[in-house]
């Protein structure tokens, strides 16, 4: 056990959001804690992905589970791009308003997203000379404008000066994968600087499923946005003889900006959607999937919904660019198939063959199980910030 500091997590997700961002800054948390860390929390008010906890105009403070946090409010808004850069600028406003009135600390660790609020911490360090480390969940300029959130050459570009300027100002970069690094290193970000330490899994347990005997059936969960192309993903399975041949179900589990064209382009009754459900509704879809898919359109992001299956042993399909890191991942631990989402004729074909063998599935369960012992438990993965932000505290 090292050396206690105190900590402040700036994350705009935290629980009680039940998806995304949120369950990976609360277990991180809990880990910190428990490792002996003064660990104190600066989120914005619970919005995501829907907008269920009603609106709070001013900041308050609340404890959850021995955590105190500061709730910062914000302009919920995200059907639109406009919407959602409103949304993250009234984020932005209200954490760089709230730095001067924040509790001392050693350290702080910001979560991006948001991205606009990035500027807080950099303020932050000038104003209290509080060295502090950038979590990079997403690389917010590249996704904007990959998945056409926005459009405007004027916002990507001050959105450019801004991202480098954040990773100049931060004292480490903990990124979530390889490709991330890849990414920062092509933008001039040094080697030294930069730090991958995978996202942990959030769902109790690392133990093998009680596998429910049922029809072949395929698992999604998580968020329904942009960047997951799952309208691509249900017309494949729907398309697929091979699939429909074998009786092959998909239930997606989860919400967001997409829900709805999501929904419409269902047709097969093989298909459900099953929208938010309870955290024992999908423990019961955990443990009845025989396979689990990623879907991703792009190469840099690393949903952290592979964490959470290869934690329960839940071998995976991955339907991603091949030079991705979800791709490249599956490939490197044995955990599951991989097909090209920019070739869907392979995707129905690879799942066929994934529902059909059943020695393969049990095996690469096995595989995912292991690793995930290995990297994803949360305790390891503080074990590993700790050793990040004690050095980050020693140089200041």
């Amino acid at each position: 056990m090292t050396a206690a500091m105190r900590i402040q997590l700036w994350s705009y997700n935290y629980d009680p959001e039940p998806t995304g961002i949120a369950p990976i800054s609360t277990v991180w948390t809990q880990a910190m804690r428990q490792r002996g860390h003064d660990v104190s929390v600066v989120a914005a008010h619970a919005h995501y992905p829907l907008a269920q906890w009603g609106t709070r105009l001013m900041p308050y403070r609340e404890v959850r589970d021995g955590v105190p946090i500061l709730r910062l409010p914000l302009w919920v808004g995200r059907d639109t791009g406009r919407a959602r850069i409103r949304q993250e600028l009234s984020f932005m406003g209200a954490m760089t308003a709230a730095v001067p009135f924040l509790e001392p600390a050693d350290v702080v660790v910001a979560v991006s997203p948001s991205f606009p609020a990035l500027l807080a911490p950099m303020i932050h360090r000038r104003l209290r000379r509080t060295p502090w480390v950038l979590w990079l969940q997403d690389i917010l300029p590249d996704g904007a404008e990959s998945t056409g959130l926005v459009r405007s050459g004027a916002i990507i570009s001050a959105a450019r000066r801004l991202e480098l300027a954040a990773y100049r100002s931060a004292a480490r970069v903990v990124v979530i994968s390889h490709t991330f690094a890849e990414n920062l290193k092509a933008k001039g970000v040094r080697e030294e600087q930069m730090v991958c330490v995978r996202n942990p899994a959030t769902f109790t347990g690392f133990s093998p499923r009680a596998r429910v005997a049922r029809k072949p059936r395929v698992l999604v969960m998580g968020n329904i946005g942009r960047s997951q192309g799952l309208s691509q993903v249900i017309d494949s399975f729907q398309q697929s003889a091979q699939l429909r041949a074998i009786g092959a179900e998909l239930v997606i589990t989860g919400h967001g900006v997409m829900f709805d064209e999501v929904r419409d382009r269902i047709t097969s009754r093989r298909v459900k959607l099953l929208g938010l459900v309870s955290q024992d509704r999908l423990e019961q879809e955990l443990q009845s999937a025989s396979v689990a898919l990623v879907s991703l359109l792009h190469t840099f992001n690393l949903p952290s919904k592979l964490m959470n299956y290869m934690a329960r042993g839940l071998p995976v399909v991955a339907f991603a660019p091949p030079h991705s890191e979800v791709a490249r991942l599956v490939q490197e631990t044995g955990c599951g198939w991989t097909a090209d989402i920019q070739r869907p004729e392979l995707f129905g074909p690879t799942l066929a063959h994934a529902l059909t063998h059943e020695d393969e599935l049990h095996e690469r369960g096995e595989r995912a199980l292991a690793r995930a012992r290995e990297e994803f438990d949360p305790f390891l993965v503080a074990e590993r910030f700790d050793r990040v932000l004690h050095e980050v505290v020693e140089a200041a």
